[in-house]
């Protein structure tokens, strides 16, 4: 799957421990639990030429601590703000109580002037600014002052630069929350003393009373702000660096995803705790990024996209969004209080799902032929007839499978058909466990068709190609090849899916056909040595089974290049036949014993070769132990003389190898000459009353004809 490269590189930045709100740096509100009234510094009687600025001067710091205890306030708690020197029975409380001082101070002075509060936005004093601003707007609506020179125009005008300052602070939230935090609050506590002063006037005022400019409604203003701000970094893509070989598209929806995670995470940790709870600061963002997102991403989706841009917006849409976006946990825990939900409807995901499955049921393979020099087809079907065709042709050249590991393998047909439909599903389950399971469904359904093809060319090679210079080594990379479908198909395919049993059963004609030819020239050698016991009546038997041994252990080294699983296989059919054979030539009728002396040189010459024919099986990997016990129970059958003894090996016998018939047993006991007629007539009916019910779970007597 594409990785997202830039997308997730974010992280938190620093910020001072302490924030003073709109607390100047020239005037720090220095002892927060002293009275307002104790912070007032003492003046002396002015003389009449300084009453201007004496009242002027008062009201800015009996506003300004007001303003600084406000901000102080709503970094801690968000609730109204009371000194720890005022006492509730003076009246004094908080912001409301340090008003009422401050206008008693007014109905005595003159207000401040328009500049005065221009100097103070000048110099960025937001929060002294607007305090000012009230007092104004005040004055000039009880018409009680005589000689006031401002109108409402000209407080107006004020409203108009200190709302521009305001609003393009908060606009640029953000940022300000990393390079100017300060500012930021100063704007911010503006915001709320203007929902303050709005409230309040509302309370008092009658709505059929409410004058022009009242209520403000700076709330609204914010909100609106906001979703300017979101959607002019959402749009601004500049400030993502480009990733190579990334579409528009792509490149867009990465810029999204990162400015909305980086974003968000800013909004959870610093600006978050600057809003009072009513003003659902994260909610109202995430919101916003979410659903401008969502429309960019839906606009996308009934776009014409092209296939790599449907996996991209698929990827977000089930993977990217609702899973890496809450890698942070601060970001997490906020975004599971919002909701937020799907980047497109379900009907709209759906359809964008099989639009992205059609395109890889028709292109997963043939992306991977197109690389091996096959021409690009349309169908995952066609693409795999066109690599077996390529396989076909290199079998006819003069040329030794290539190796990997010791083992001769195909790695046209081996590694890339597989790997081709295994790393189709992988992407496809990248997106969805559910889209996953869907594409697999697809693409394997032509495996079955496909490998009964391959089986097919594997038997006219094998019956039309003998003379071929590497025949068996072609062979036995063939036999390999089934491994690498086997795996897959046991590992990814269900239980429950049809073609499952087809393909393990196709797959099992292969490598059972391709044994056959192998073993066909040992087994053919074999035959004459086997005749040998029976011919010299078991005498020189070690010799003969030790020529047995030898001229097999020449053939089990040209099978060293089968992968393990086979190697396996090949050895325990090596060891079954081995032990089938030796069992048939004592079926053959050819030996009759009739003293028990005989009987038991028989049986002790059996034994000797079972324990040389297991020793160089298992030594050579044969797992195949269900097969020792055979051989050491004829021996005991026959060297046993007591009936009821006889009986009881032969039930064991039978219980270990239920295959085993009554056309066996009389031909077997026909070793024991020494047997009347009714005591054989005893043990073969024993025989047929144990083996009733039973079925084996490995042939090798039912292998085994009796004439």
């Amino acid at each position: 799957m594409m990785k997202m490269l830039p997308f997730f590189q974010s992280g938190p930045f620093g910020m001072r421990s302490g924030s003073e709100g709109c607390i100047d740096a020239n005037r720090p509100f220095e002892n927060t639990s002293a009275s307002v009234a104790e912070q007032v510094p003492a003046c002396p009687e002015p003389s009449a030429d300084e009453i201007w600025s004496r009242d002027q001067e008062r009201i800015r710091e009996v506003l300004g601590a007001a303003c600084r205890a406000s901000c102080a306030s709503s970094i801690t708690s968000n609730e109204s703000c009371i000194s720890a020197g005022d006492s509730p029975e003076k009246g004094n409380k908080g912001i409301k109580g340090m008003l009422k001082s401050a206008f008693k101070i007014v109905k005595k002075t003159k207000p401040p002037s328009v500049k005065q509060v221009m100097d103070l936005l000048g110099e960025q004093k937001l929060c002294d600014a607007i305090q000012h601003l009230f007092v104004l707007e005040r004055s000039l609506s009880s018409k009680s002052e005589e000689g006031l020179n401002t109108s409402q125009k000209d407080i107006e005008s004020v409203y108009e630069v200190l709302k521009h300052k305001v609003f393009s602070t908060l606009k640029d939230s953000v940022l300000l929350a990393k390079t100017n935090p300060d500012l930021l609050q100063q704007a911010v506590e503006a915001l709320k003393e203007q929902e303050k002063e709005d409230q309040s006037y509302m309370s008092e005022n009658p709505p059929d009373q409410n004058m022009q400019f009242r209520p403000r409604k700076w709330k609204e203003l914010w909100m609106a702000t906001v979703k300017e701000s979101v959607e002019a970094r959402m749009k601004d893509t500049s400030r993502t660096p480009r990733t190579e070989n990334l579409s528009a598209v792509g490149q867009n929806l990465l810029h999204m995803g990162k400015t909305m995670k980086e974003d968000l995470t800013v909004v959870a940790k610093y600006i978050n705790k600057l809003y009072p709870p009513e003003f659902n600061v994260f909610s109202i963002y995430a919101e916003l990024y979410h659903n401008y997102f969502a429309s960019q991403a839906k606009k996308n989706a009934e776009s014409h996209l092209e296939d790599k841009d449907i996996y991209l917006l698929l990827s977000w849409v089930h993977n990217f969004y609702p899973k890496d976006m809450r890698k942070d946990y601060a970001l997490a825990m906020e975004l599971d209080k919002v909701k937020l939900g799907s980047l497109l409807p379900s009907s709209l995901s759906k359809e964008l799902e099989n639009k992205y499955l059609d395109s890889e049921e028709c292109l997963c393979g043939v992306r991977g032929a197109h690389e091996k020099g096959l021409q690009k087809q349309v169908t995952v079907k066609n693409s795999l007839s066109r690599c077996l065709d390529k396989e076909i042709q290199r079998w006819k050249e003069d040329k030794e499978p290539e190796k990997l590991n010791g083992h001769f393998q195909s790695e046209l047909l081996g590694i890339f058909v597989i790997q081709s439909i295994y790393s189709g599903q992988k992407r496809a389950e990248d997106i969805s466990e559910a889209v996953g399971e869907e594409l697999s469904r697809r693409l394997l359904k032509e495996l079955p068709a496909f490998l009964r093809s391959y089986r097919d060319a594997f038997e006219d090679f094998k019956e039309k190609s003998k003379k071929h210079r590497y025949y068996k080594p072609i062979l036995i990379a063939n036999i390999n090849t089934c491994w690498n479908f086997r795996e897959y198909t046991q590992k990814y395919m269900a239980e429950k899916n049809d073609s499952k049993a087809d393909i393990l059963s196709t797959l099992a004609d292969i490598e059972n056909s391709g044994f056959d030819v192998l073993l066909q020239q040992l087994f053919a050698q074999l035959k004459p040595m086997y005749k040998k016991f029976t011919e010299n009546k078991w005498d020189s038997s070690s010799e003969i089974m030790n020529e047995i041994i030898k001229t097999t252990s020449k053939h089990i080294s040209d099978f060293q290049t089968l992968k393990d699983p086979f190697y396996h296989a090949i050895i325990e059919k090596i060891h079954v036949h081995l032990v089938k054979e030796y069992i048939m030539r004592l079926l053959k009728r050819k030996v009759s014993l009739k003293t028990s002396a005989q009987q038991q040189t028989l049986a002790q010459h059996i034994s000797k070769n079972a324990a040389d024919l297991e020793t160089f099986c298992t030594s050579n990997g044969s797992q195949a132990t269900w097969l020792n016990s055979a051989l050491p129970k004829l021996a005991e059958i026959i060297r046993l003389q007591n009936l009821d003894a006889i009986k009881i090996e032969v039930a064991t016998l039978a219980k270990t190898y239920p295959d085993i018939r009554k056309r066996h047993l009389e031909a077997f006991l026909h070793i024991k000459a020494n047997l009347s007629r009714s005591e054989l007539k005893s043990i073969l009916g024993y025989l047929a009353d144990s083996t009733a019910s039973t079925q084996p779970k490995a042939p090798l007597f039912s292998n085994i004809n009796v004439s």
